[in-house]
């Protein structure tokens, strides 16, 4: 096509000027391209076989060849290079050699029998230059078509990795829909990229135990009657950065159909590692949850029929030791078994507070003022140092510092007690348990450090759960209801605190209380 553009234009300069050269051999040779010009566009080439194709040019240099003989001092010569590209860029190393010889051949026979051109050193420019453009056309079309098989192989390999990765979405997608808890991928800029089919159920269940409900005060905390804040909600957190383990949160109101809801949010670090978001995980667990407060409210009946005649053992055995006529002997006896009821009283005692459905029946009973945790934490002290002697354990108080909090003296007591007799019992013999504390002033912390086993990062997570026993403790065949630290816990955050641990086994435990040093009231008013 591009040749016969040109050519017609070299024609239509003819007919507006004059032309020093035979016109009908022109004629012939503009003919013979306009034909072979129709000839590329009429004829199915994709039919035929390729070498048809090196037709055209073949017969495109011999039309040339004509034009060129019509007037040798013109530049048709140069339209070869239209057919030399063509030859020598699609027939690869036939097509080159062809032209480089059939059209210097041609050239040179032409201007030897030719009497009206003179040889000269610049007669056979033309044909280097024919040389040349077939070698670089040949290479490029060489260079061409390697880059083209490489592309090839590439999207070859690209679709296979695509159709493998297709074939492993699929898979993913398949196992996440199949399982029983929702799963939600949440990306880096807090968009949600990938939710499965339990997700979607898990909501619509909400959904409808929040139809009835207050939408502002709809989702409450493990107790099920606190109200949760937004700003606390399990996705909330997860957009912020936070990582967490099973945080409960009720749906619904609280006198309808709820749903309860354990989820799980865990941090995604890209190859440079950094945070590229998190997953979070939430499963429904409100038969478990249900099942938990069944059992509670049975122990907690069962426990209070209990208390009462554990009570009135107590004080016939009193009565029975405070007896002058009964014998020494038997005295001892019965200080035996008073022992013994006192420690079944305060297993009934705990079992109770344990079983309360909320923190709430902790706060009414509590008595709040400014105390000096250090005078509990000294007295807690004295009453464990005999405790302590029995295993040749020291109790260092040296780390106690005058240190004031908002909270009730006796529950505080308790939570030392249990942290200082967790200490004892755990510990070597002749091992040691520090106990401090200190303020800045708005917190104040309350530090228990003991030499004994330690405790594993699987007991770790579920330490303060309820009745739950470490596998250390439960191998040393040591006694224990598992609900010190749970009530603990409990009377802490009662009073608007945290408890923390730290521990590595066979080095020690290390347990920080932390409490608001004044009133909640009286500290916003310093603000």
């Amino acid at each position: 096509m591009l040749l016969g553009a040109v050519v017609l234009a070299r024609s239509i300069l003819v007919v507006i000027g004059s032309f020093p050269g035979d016109v009908s051999l022109l004629f012939v040779g503009v003919v013979i391209v306009f034909i072979l010009t129709g000839a590329t566009l009429i004829i199915p080439w994709n039919r035929i076989p390729l070498g048809w194709m090196a037709l055209v040019p073949t017969l495109d240099i011999v039309a040339i060849l004509i034009m060129w003989q019509s007037s040798p001092e013109s530049s048709f010569g140069l339209l070869w290079i239209f057919p030399t590209t063509w030859l020598a860029g699609g027939f690869g190393l036939i097509g080159m050699y062809g032209v480089m010889i059939g059209v210097s051949g041609v050239f040179c026979v032409s201007v030897l029998l030719d009497p009206r051109q003179t040889v000269t050193y610049t007669t056979f420019l033309l044909p280097l230059v024919i040389v040349a453009l077939a070698a670089t056309s040949y290479l490029t079309a060489r260079r061409t078509s390697a880059q083209r098989t490489l592309l090839a192989r590439q999207a070859q390999l690209l679709r296979q990795v695509l159709e493998r990765t297709r074939r492993q979405e699929q898979e993913v997608t398949e196992v996440l829909d199949a399982v029983d808890f929702g799963v939600i991928r949440i990306g880096h800029d807090g968009t949600i990229a990938v939710t499965n089919e339990a997700h979607g159920r898990l909501q619509q269940a909400i959904l409808e135990a929040e139809t009835d409900a207050d939408s502002s005060a709809t989702a409450y905390r493990d107790d099920g009657v606190t109200a949760l804040p937004r700003d606390e909600l399990p996705v909330e957190r997860a957009l912020r950065g936070e990582a967490f383990d099973g945080q409960v949160v009720w749906f619904g109101d609280p006198a309808g159909d709820r749903r309860a809801l354990s989820v799980t949010a865990r941090r995604v670090r890209d190859t440079s590692g950094r945070d590229a978001g998190a997953v979070v995980i939430s499963r429904d667990v409100t038969s478990e949850a249900t099942a938990l407060r069944v059992r509670d409210d049975l122990v907690a009946s069962v426990s209070h029929e209990l208390r009462t005649p554990l009570t009135s053992i107590l004080g016939y055995l009193d009565l029975a030791i405070d007896d002058p006529a009964v014998p020494e002997s038997s005295r001892k006896n019965l200080e035996i078994a008073e022992r013994n009821a006192e420690r079944l009283l305060g297993i009934v005692a705990d079992i109770l507070a344990a079983s309360s459905s909320s923190p709430s029946s902790i706060e009414l009973s509590m008595s709040l003022a400014d105390i000096d945790v250090a005078d509990v934490a000294r007295a807690a002290i004295e009453s464990l140092v005999p405790r302590a002697a029995e295993r040749a354990v020291t109790i260092d108080g040296s780390g106690l510092e005058p240190a004031h909090a908002y909270a009730d003296p006796q529950r505080l007591r308790q939570v030392i007690d249990n942290l200082i007799a967790n200490g004892i019992k755990y510990n070597r013999d002749g091992g040691t348990v520090a106990v401090g504390t200190t303020t800045d002033g708005r917190s104040t912390w309350i530090l228990v450090r003991d030499t004994g086993v330690g405790i594993s990062e699987v007991d770790r997570a579920r330490l303060f759960q309820r009745y739950y026993r470490g596998n250390a403790v439960r191998g040393s065949g040591m006694h224990g209801t598992g609900l010190g630290l749970a009530i603990s816990r409990d009377i802490v955050r009662a009073h608007g605190g945290e408890i923390a641990l730290r521990s590595s086994p066979g080095v020690g435990s290390t347990f920080i209380v932390k409490l608001p040093a004044h009133q909640p009231a009286q500290e916003g008013a310093d603000l």
